[in-house]
């Protein structure tokens, strides 16, 4: 046997692939850079990559998407390097001889992260048509490749929901709900045949399941961040593999597939398939990997262009207006916004609306209603934004069409998902299919003419239904179909972006439904929930930079009049540590509660661009949804910022572990409110920050600055 060591990596991170003639590539190291060439202590049966196709299963039986019978026979032809602009990115390929498909993977990592990201490319060079059921971005038994023990590893994922986005949970990878120890030596050397995996379906990338998770060893502290970069259905999984007469743990990340999402893709001869890409971040510990993750995250928006700035975003939907805007209640709404100091108004839903009544099932057409604004029309509400110094914006939900819109007998019926002929429908709505020119054109129509029109510089994009497995109009399968229209959005968004490069755009469905960074690559901020009970958002905020930047985090702040002082500022601090998102009567607020919501915008405008490079710190762990107390922390080589919130009946001291600043001296301030009681205590040698509230349910900004 011949054995090949392909050494790449980029100085602060090291890639080993391994080749053998016997033997597809594996991936046995991937670890933050040691400057060393030495070999793995073993090398993984864990295959590269992963290629289900009709008539080529499983080599060896389980109900994984591991040890697939292309995978294995996968042998290694060449690899090629190259540095592209702050990246550099490795080639490697493949061929099945028996197929004669030809795989092509790519890593590629930013200059000065250690992270990787990573895809799948699969051309038929054989004679034959070949059927995908599944193809793997990414697949490695390098997590455990030194002999660490499959006991000490632990999974961290995330649950989504309407109202409780991102709520994690850690589960032993050995547990009962896990990878059980099944004694497979004793049993014929075979791997196991079940997994831990996680899945999400449909559009909703995040709506059962956040595409984002964490494997960390608790004996070493070696963690892995990943997250799958895609705006529909995807699966992650864990299984266990033979290896040496030890366990190993296989770990894959992929999109759609056959047996989870109904996904197939024939390719004749000459034609090819890419995966969705994923990304997998190294670090010390699950906090150290989730910030490698986040300085990745930045890397990869850095290749679009960026509007400038953050600005404080007002929209008059939670807790608010609720989709019902009309001009005698913008206008003084509007007024109040600019005098809080927002720079951004958005009108959010109801502004085409002419019922006065119930509109979901009537939406598409999107033209302004004649009959809210009356006198100049919804654009003498937009120019009242302007003249008050502020950038208009609006709501929109483009891929649905209302069961009763004036649009739908003008859109042919390939405008449309379907199933068997008939459209698939959602809650009185009609999904829009993106793969559709006809649609596409109707959208440009909409976003060119509102931005030439009214000069709208902000569009909320929501999205409240989904497409359920996918459309077979025009597909070899539900699933492609899905996957083509998610792809289809996609080059749509960045059309849009390209005619108007001065666009802000929200990316929301139905709060955070659709958080992943195939969207949050091309849009600017991402709403965090719709929860509006204030006492529920701390969770779903501090969690939030574990799945995205901070800066991208839209938190809503909702303060309102009949609250108490101690109330609006617990509702303000939740939106202060991310991307300030305001809403609230404003209008109706005495002159010391608008004093208040002014003293939020200001400061977080002093400190926002400290916040676009920070990384997320998490004193408390991340939140236990019902947790009396929740922290997050944003830090720079300078200063950390930290939210406490204190949800319980009583104001007792709160310990708060900042490891990173352990054995150093500090300052510690509350940034806002500034008149506040709470009190603080510095314990240097073991860094942890002691905090006492005044009164309780409660929540303050503090600033720690340090050398």
């Amino acid at each position: 046997m011949n054995r090949t060591m392909l050494h790449w990596g980029t100085g602060v991170l090291d890639v080993v692939l391994v080749s053998d003639d016997d033997a597809p590539v594996r991936l046995a190291r991937l670890e933050p850079g040691s400057g060393t060439d030495a070999e793995p202590t073993l090398v993984p049966a864990q295959p590269l990559v992963e290629v289900f196709a009709l008539g080529h299963g499983h080599a060896h039986a389980n109900l994984r998407h591991t040890a697939s019978a292309i995978g294995e026979r996968l042998r290694y032809v060449t690899h090629s390097t190259v540095r592209e602009a702050g990246w550099q990115r490795l080639d490697v390929e493949q061929v099945d001889p028996l197929t004669g498909l030809r795989v092509r993977s790519t890593l590629r990592a930013p200059d000065g992260v250690a992270a990787v990201q990573a895809w799948t490319e699969v051309v038929n060079e054989g004679t034959a048509p070949v059927v995908l059921l599944a193809v793997t971005s990414f697949a490695t038994g390098a997590f455990s490749a030194d002999g660490d023990r499959i006991d000490d590893v632990d999974l961290l994922t995330a649950y989504g929901d309407w109202l409780g986005e991102s709520r994690w949970e850690r589960v032993p990878v050995r547990s009962q709900r896990g990878l059980v120890q099944l004694a497979l030596p004793s049993h014929q050397n075979q791997d196991a045949r079940g997994a831990l995996a996680v899945t999400s379906r449909s559009t909703w990338s995040s709506g059962e399941r956040i595409p984002t998770g964490v494997l960390e060893n608790r004996a070493t502290g070696s963690a892995w961040a990943w997250q799958v970069e895609h705006n529909g259905a995807w699966h992650a999984e864990l299984g266990e593999r033979l290896r040496d007469s030890s366990g190993e743990l296989a770990f894959l990340l992929m999109g759609p597939c056959d047996t989870e999402h109904q996904w197939t893709q024939p390719l004749a001869p000459g034609e090819s398939f890419t995966t969705v890409p994923v990304s997998v971040a190294v670090g010390t510990g699950w906090q150290g990997a989730l910030q490698v993750l986040t300085q990745h995250r930045r890397a990869l928006r850095a290749e679009r262009p960026q509007p400038a700035g953050l600005p404080v975003i007002f929209n008059d939907y939670m807790n608010t207006l609720m989709g019902d805007p009309t001009t005698a209640k913008l206008l003084p709404l509007i007024d109040a916004a600019a005098a809080a100091g927002a720079e951004y108004f958005c009108i959010d839903a109801g502004w085409y609306d002419d019922s006065l009544e119930d509109w979901w099932d009537s939406v598409g057409e999107w033209k302004p209603s004649t009959v809210r604004f009356p006198g100049g029309g919804l654009g003498a509400v937009i120019d009242h934004i302007r003249a008050a110094g502020m950038v208009p914006g609006l709501w929109l939900e483009p891929e649905v069409m209302g069961v009763r819109s004036p649009m739908v007998d003008r859109l042919p019926e390939s405008a449309f998902l379907q199933r068997d002929g008939h459209r698939v429908v959602e809650h009185s709505r009609f999904h829009l299919d993106l793969r559709s020119p006809e649609v596409r054109a109707h959208l440009d129509q909409v976003v060119d003419g509102l931005v030439r029109d009214f000069g709208i510089g902000y569009f909320k994009l929501d999205y409240n239904i989904t497409a359920g497995p996918g459309t077979d109009l025009d597909a070899p399968s539900v699933g492609a179909g899905l996957l083509a229209h998610n792809r289809a959005h996609l080059t749509w968004l960045e059309g849009v972006l390209e005619r108007h490069p001065g666009l802000v755009i929200e990316n929301c469905a139905s709060g955070a439904q659709r958080m992943d960074y195939a969207m949050l690559t091309r849009l600017h901020l991402q709403s965090t929930t719709d929860q509006q009970e204030a006492l529920l958002y701390p969770p779903v905020a501090a969690a939030a930079p574990a799945s995205l930047l901070p800066e991208q985090a839209g938190n809503w702040a909702y303060p309102q009049t009949e609250m108490s002082d101690e109330e609006i500022t617990f509702t303000l601090v939740t939106g202060m540590l991310g991307r300030l998102y305001l809403s609230g009567r404003l209008d109706l607020m005495t002159g010391a509660q608008l004093a208040l919501v002014q003293e939020a915008v200001r400061t977080h405008q002093e400190i926002r661009d400290d916040l676009a490079r920070s990384l997320p710190v998490w004193p408390l762990g991340l939140p236990v949804w019902d947790a009396p107390e929740v922290a997050l922390a944003l830090a720079t080589d300078e200063v950390t910022y930290l939210t406490v919130w204190a949800r319980g009946e009583d104001a007792t001291e709160i310990a708060l572990p900042l490891a990173h600043l352990a054995g150093r001296d500090v300052e510690v301030e509350t940034l806002f409110p500034r008149a506040s009681t709470w009190t603080t205590r510095w314990s240097r040698e073991d860094g942890v920050l002691h905090v006492t509230p005044s009164a309780a349910p409660t929540a303050r900004v503090l600033r720690v600055r340090h050398s």
